[in-house]
């Protein structure tokens, strides 16, 4: 691979972990702890969903993540060519 086309890639590469991170960040800090109390005046489910966030649903962004990540990354390798 070419130092052009290598760059291209770790670019990308780069930005994907950066967006996936913020969205984690997002969720992990801000949903699950600065915003609890506003999101516990919603039910979901039967349960306040600033609790929900807190235990199970940063734990299945997470895992949304992780699935994203892995798909993303298998385009962005056979875009780039990359048999890793």
């Amino acid at each position: 691979m070419d130092h052009k086309k290598s760059r291209s890639y770790w670019r990308a590469n780069t930005a994907l972990i950066r967006n996936l991170l913020i969205v984690w960040a997002l969720v992990s800090l801000v949903f699950s702890i600065l915003l609890v109390q506003p999101l516990n005046a919603i039910r979901f489910f039967g349960v306040p969903l600033g609790f929900w966030m807190a235990q199970q649903g940063s734990i299945v962004i997470f895992v949304g993540l992780i699935f994203t990540y892995a798909f993303q990354m298998d385009k962005l390798d056979r875009k780039h060519n990359n048999k890793r």
